[in-house]
């Protein structure tokens, strides 16, 4: 990966709106109780997608994600829309990853037909546990069953899947997760991601937490259960490519392995966040957040644009860093190079590694070690000062 082009150039789309918010949830999703006006959300999304590309022009587009929120609340028809404007505006490359995320709570046959008619080829399920008990807990609006129905669903329309579970959830045992993870990966098959169900400020869950209302494992029981995650996934051919992503060869996500090699992005949709590649640098941008507020920006400018500033070579080194050393291949240090203007200090790179925290691969790469990636933001650290 020696230049950002050959990490490949994604579109993300968000779309915002869900049924209802679960309680461990911080991403930008918001409920509303009256019918969403669609049409005009599309065009204010086909604008915004004209505009980007305006500052983007000439690029391949390798994936296209279309994230939320709920994604699958939306008609095939808008998702139709928006994939038919992406495809006018760049040149969609033919074997290109189109995801959308849905609910099992969502999903309908006839809706998920619609959604392959309109390109999309990868769905990802946000089913998050294989109980009951614990999806009451975790606020959602399925049960095992619907899930179940709706992976079954996912695999006749869609020639890929994967499906989200979460971990680390109170008085959940090793064994418990061992034998649910099974039989997971018996029903996904070829993508799962698996994510350690962390408590972040400003949600329900937070406020349950200080409370004194909510426990969740501590750190001896989690490190337990990331090994359980790692041994089960690896015994069924599910390697980590990236610490929470588990996929067989040639089923790892391609849109999120632009992210974490550090390519080139195009955020669309309130809250969305870019990394544009332009002739002065690497530009962030980011979009209104909340809807009503980014469909009248849209609608006036042209864009829903909240921030847009240039990357010093620090920040890029920096962000590379914290993305790259997510993956199992690890960070190309001669990119790192190109990047930041320096190499990383052998001194901090010597002390990691007599530590067992990270490796070096043929000489020319550097990835976390598995008791490194379970404190990867020290690590990162470490190497960025």
């Amino acid at each position: 990966m020696g230049n950002p082009s050959e990490a490949g150039f994604g579109v993300y789309v968000h779309w915002p709106f869900c049924a209802a918010k679960c309680p461990y949830c911080d991403f930008n999703s918001h409920v509303r109780h009256q019918p969403i006006d669609q049409a005009r959300f599309t065009k204010a999304f086909r604008r915004e997608i004209r505009t980007i590309a305006d500052r983007t022009p000439r690029r391949s587009v390798g994936s296209i994600f279309i994230g939320g929120g709920t994604p699958s609340l939306m008609e095939p028809a808008t998702v139709g829309a928006i994939l038919d404007e992406i495809a006018g505006q760049w040149s969609v490359e033919p074997d290109a990853e189109i995801t959308l995320e849905a609910n099992p709570s969502s999903v309908e046959a006839e809706r998920f037909r619609g959604y392959r008619a309109a390109g999309v080829n990868r769905v990802s399920l946000g089913v998050q546990a294989l109980n009951d008990r614990d999806l009451r807990f975790l606020g959602r609006l399925h049960n095992v069953e619907d899930a179940l129905k709706a992976v079954e669903t996912a695999r006749d329309v869609f020639p890929r899947l994967s499906f989200d579970l979460i971990y680390a959830r109170p008085e959940q045992s090793a064994a418990e997760w061992e034998r649910e993870l099974t039989a997971a990966i018996e029903r996904a098959a070829d993508h799962l991601s698996l994510y350690q169900l962390t408590i972040d400020e400003g949600t329900p869950f937070f406020a349950l937490r200080e409370a004194g209302k909510l426990a969740v494992p501590g750190d001896e029981h989690a490190a337990e259960l990331y090994r359980v995650t790692q041994e089960v996934c690896a015994r069924h051919g599910l390697s980590a490519y990236e610490i929470s992503n588990h996929a067989k060869p040639e089923a790892e996500c391609r849109h999120n392995l632009v992210y974490w090699r550090y390519g080139e992005y195009a955020g669309i949709g309130p809250g969305a966040h870019g990394r544009l590649i332009v002739p002065e640098g690497r530009r962030a941008t980011a979009m209104i957040a909340e809807p009503e507020r980014w469909l009248e920006r849209v609608e006036s400018w042209g864009d829903g644009l909240e921030s847009d500033e240039l990357l010093t070579r620090e920040e890029e080194a920096d962000e590379m860093l914290l993305m790259g050393l997510r993956l199992a291949e690890g960070i190309d240090l001669e990119r790192y190079r190109q990047i930041s203007g320096r190499d990383l200090d052998p001194g901090r790179l010597r002390d990691l590694t007599e530590n067992g925290m990270v490796e070096t691969l043929h000489e020319d790469r550097v990835r976390v070690t598995p008791s490194g990636a379970f404190v990867l933001d020290a690590v990162v650290a470490d190497l960025a000062a």
